[in-house]
């Protein structure tokens, strides 16, 4: 585990504070025809030259993109938008079949991911923040794609940790190779206090309050789950004791679940993700509160999980991919995360479950990445996250 000698913000006042946010895009062997590119940076890292190309503009804050068998591509706009990209330009006409959201703050319309028989089901899986009680909860819904809008629309998952503030959703969604599907559900900025960590909502099994939620394509809990059974306990939990949670991807090669959420001021994490586990928030980590107050018992307790990878001060971690591709081989297995505050993407090299090496790059973009994703043809693509913002992909240079 490294620390970083660098303190984050997740609130939503602009640049010096940043957003709390990527499903890793469904794996699908269809190849996306790359779009004629709008600029081109090139770039250096550790192990590759790339270059950052433009496939497509004028996004408002956009939040998550899938990528259809057909090379078009999805994306989600934060105000409540899905949005279409076909050769590059975004489609006059969102996306019909979208359900109301609450764009508010860090709400609105978040995740989008396919289903992973979506060739022959046409499933498309949204997450927002579901407008309630003159609030909003974590909410999660399907329908079947036919082009311009989305049929027979069915809600997946609801949270029940309602808040009138307009923070911490998480929202990520990740298919496993099993078919299950996994949803982020933040804490909804329930504030932590020193020496009443236990009561915290994130630390009870009560509620779905900072955990990762674990379900059937169709919303039905497994039976498997580590905690269905328990009294009093939530039966779609997976893990608990988690904030933010910002990132979510599964590695292709392994099957291993990895998540990334943000700390306060310090304490941004990169952590493997196992069934029943607990992850601390708030009782530790390695932060501190906004002002400069503290928050954790200490770093470490037993039976908490420790992050295989921690950021202080924050970088504001975003989207996550763990690169699988061809077109950057000494990539592969690497784990990459947008930052929002850092407006960075950072590439952590992770071996045995542990992180040994980051390398940051993008360091002058200037530009908040909203999030990472794999694509089909062996590029990493990433949105930026701007009321004018971009899908941009990253190839090696020619």
């Amino acid at each position: 585990m490294n620390q970083l000698a660098s303190v984050g913000d997740d609130s939503p006042a602009p640049r010096i504070c940043a957003e709390l946010p990527f499903a890793l895009a469904v794996s699908i062997a269809f190849l996306v025809v790359p779009a004629p590119s709008l600029d081109a940076q090139a770039y250096q890292s550790e192990e590759h030259a790339f270059q950052v190309t433009t496939v497509a503009e004028g996004l408002e804050h956009p939040w998550s993109a899938a990528f259809l068998p057909n090379g078009d591509i999805l994306v989600t706009e934060r105000p409540g938008r899905l949005r279409l990209i076909q050769d590059g330009q975004v489609q006059p006409e969102p996306i019909g079949g979208v359900p109301d959201v609450f764009a508010n703050g860090q709400g609105g319309l978040l995740d989008v991911v396919l289903h992973p028989d979506f060739a022959e089901n046409q499933l498309v899986y949204l997450s927002f923040s579901k407008p309630s009680r003159g609030g909003a909860v974590t909410g999660v819904i399907r329908g079947r794609f036919d082009g311009t809008s989305l049929t027979d629309v069915e809600d997946i998952f609801e949270g029940d940790n309602f808040s009138d503030g307009g923070n911490h959703f998480g929202s990520r969604l990740v298919f496993d190779q099993e078919g299950y599907l996994f949803i982020t559900v933040g804490d909804r900025a329930a504030p932590p206090r020193l020496g009443t960590g236990e009561g915290h909502p994130a630390q009870l099994l009560s509620t779905h309050a900072g955990t990762v939620v674990r379900l059937h394509d169709d919303g039905r809990v497994p039976s498997d789950n580590p905690f269905v059974g328990s009294d009093g306990s939530q039966p779609e939990i997976w893990s608990y004791g988690h904030r933010s949670l910002q990132g979510l991807a599964l590695d292709p090669a392994t099957g291993r679940l990895w998540e990334s959420e943000h700390g306060p001021q310090g304490g941004d994490e990169l952590n493997l993700i196992e069934p029943s586990r607990n992850y601390g928030w708030p009782i530790v980590g390695y932060g501190v509160n906004y002002g400069g107050a503290v928050i954790h018992d200490g770093s470490e307790r037993e039976g908490m999980e420790q992050p295989v990878h921690y950021w202080v001060p924050s970088i504001a971690t975003s989207g996550l991919a763990i690169y699988d591709g061809d077109a950057f081989p000494a990539w592969r297995g690497n784990a990459f995360l947008g930052a929002l505050r850092g407006e960075l993407l950072s590439r952590v090299v992770i071996e045995a479950g542990g992180s040994i090496h980051e390398e940051r790059l993008l360091t002058d973009f200037g530009e908040r990445i909203r999030d990472v994703r794999n694509g089909p043809d062996g590029f990493l693509y990433l949105l930026t996250d701007n009321p004018q913002g971009r899908l941009l992909r990253i190839e090696p240079t020619p």
